[in-house]
């Protein structure tokens, strides 16, 4: 299978969140099976400056968009067996954020255009395109309303995949002829409660809609997780499927990593000791038997952190626990976990920002990882903790209902833990269940040794795309 990936992000290039995680690493795993699946993106600023000894100009040209006429420049790169082209318009990218400019709506508009025009400026034309959250997609819109008159387009199958569906690309109906270049025949398909909603135009004009989870793709058709587009979502469910993000399993390795301080695995944890004592150096605890709990996240209330913060001197009056956090976001729980930080010296550790190489040695020498998300599409953490052997313990949303299976101390079964109700004591209870667990030596060895080997690869998530691929093509 042929396969144009269009993406706003995509690691190594150019990373926000998850998207640029799955957009680096399922075109990988796709072209390990033998899809040839290329990757446009656009040229940000930051992009061009720290890989301009590695990109390759191949086209200049245009793309009218609506009433204006843009310069389309491409680039390309290999990495990791993948091809990536690059989207370049200074006009557009040349910005100092990725996202949050007051032209948003026209950049990606032109973006998405650009990404179908760019099939034949380098003489690619895909069995399908697969796009991606809302700055994408207008190229599913445009690819079934505007190209259809080129048959050379007309077979192009459309994949859709929301990764958060909080970001639906909400406008203005005067938008919809001036900027996207739409006509009023198309304002039915992408109007919705008022608003022009680029996501709802894709969900109804993509061949196969996906979502980042199982449980994720379930939740959207009600009203509580769908942020107003449930009835959208139910329409197009006989569509939709539910395919669970990977993480790159060799970047996230325990036995072979040189970041933290021993190696280890599920077969030998002697370094794995080494790993919790320079975590507890770093966060300045003292040695003792108390589990190391950590968090590392974003600082959001979706995260599920108001939950925390009803109970943490509940919990930390208790003595058998040590808290150590790595993130940014609201001012609110940045100013709780400082505050936690100065009441309970030697007990709790809060690092305000994030810093890649102390996230692996938390989860390295981490005893437990916290996640009691609200919502969580699919979650990366409870993943990544897993395979260090820090026991994830979760609420049972999206994501993290379908990576974590909860211990069963009948069967001795189960990879972690899990709360399903959004309650503060309720996600208390179960933490304080796993540290009568964690005094268990065998039975949380168990767990740690199940939760490492709990196969996180994008290797049955690349298969499930690949199907996807192959029976819209037929359709």
């Amino acid at each position: 299978m042929r396969v144009l990936f269009i993406t706003s992000e995509a690691t190594p290039f150019i990373q926000t969140g998850g998207l640029g995680d799955v957009s680096g690493s399922l075109p990988a795993a796709l072209c390990r099976l033998g899809h040839d699946v290329r990757v446009v993106l656009p040229l940000y600023a930051e992009v061009k400056e720290k890989y301009r000894g590695e990109l390759s100009f191949v086209y200049a040209g245009s793309v009218s968009l609506a009433w204006r006429e843009q310069y389309m420049g491409v680039f390309t790169a290999k990495h990791n067996g993948v091809t990536y082209y690059f989207i370049d318009n200074e006009y557009y990218f040349k910005r100092p954020r990725t996202y949050g400019e007051f032209d948003d709506a026209e950049r990606y508009a032109f973006f998405s255009k650009a990404a179908l025009c760019l099939m034949n400026a380098v003489c690619f034309f895909p069995d399908a395109i697969h796009a991606n959250d809302w700055h994408s997609a207008l190229a599913v819109i445009y690819l079934k309303r505007v190209f259809q008159g080129d048959e050379r387009y007309r077979n192009i199958a459309a994949v859709y995949t929301i990764h958060n569906i909080e970001y639906q690309g909400m406008y203005g109906f005067e938008l919809l002829g001036d900027v996207f270049g739409l006509g009023a025949w198309d304002r039915e398909c992408v109007e919705y409660n008022g608003k022009l909603n680029l996501t709802k135009g894709a969900l109804l004009c993509a061949d196969a809609v996906t979502t980042v989870s199982p449980r994720y793709a379930e939740e959207l058709t009600g009203e509580y997780f769908s942020s107003e587009l449930y009835h959208i979502m139910r329409l197009v469910r006989h569509k939709t499927e539910g395919v669970i993000n990977g993480i790159d399993c060799g970047l996230h390795d325990p036995a072979h990593s040189a970041a933290i301080a021993a190696n280890f695995s599920p077969s030998d944890l002697r370094g794995r000791r080494k790993c919790r004592a320079e975590l507890e150096k770093l966060c300045g605890f003292e040695r003792s038997g108390a589990p190391i709990v950590v968090i590392v996240s974003r600082l959001a209330v979706h995260k599920g952190l108001d939950l925390l913060l009803c109970v943490f001197d509940e919990l930390m009056s208790t003595g058998d626990f040590r808290f150590a956090v790595l993130g940014t976001g609201e001012s609110k729980y940045e100013d709780f976990f400082r505050s936690a930080q100065a009441r309970f010296p030697g007990r709790v550790f809060a690092y305000i920002g994030f810093n890649a190489a102390l996230a692996e040695k938390f989860y390295a020498g981490g005893d437990m990882l916290l996640m009691p998300s609200k919502c969580e599409p699919c979650g990366l953490s409870q993943m990544i903790a897993s395979r260090y052997g820090t026991v994830a313990i979760v609420r049972e949303t999206g994501g993290l209902a379908d990576t974590i299976s909860p211990y069963n101390e009948y069967e001795n079964t189960g990879n972690g833990f899990s709360f399903s109700d959004y309650n503060a004591h309720d996600m208390m209870n179960v933490i304080r269940y796993a540290r009568r667990v964690y005094d268990d030596r065998d039975r949380w060895l168990g767990i740690m040794r199940r939760a490492m080997r709990t196969d996180f690869s994008w290797d049955a998530s690349a298969r499930k795309y690949g199907g996807i691929y192959e029976r819209i093509r037929r359709a």
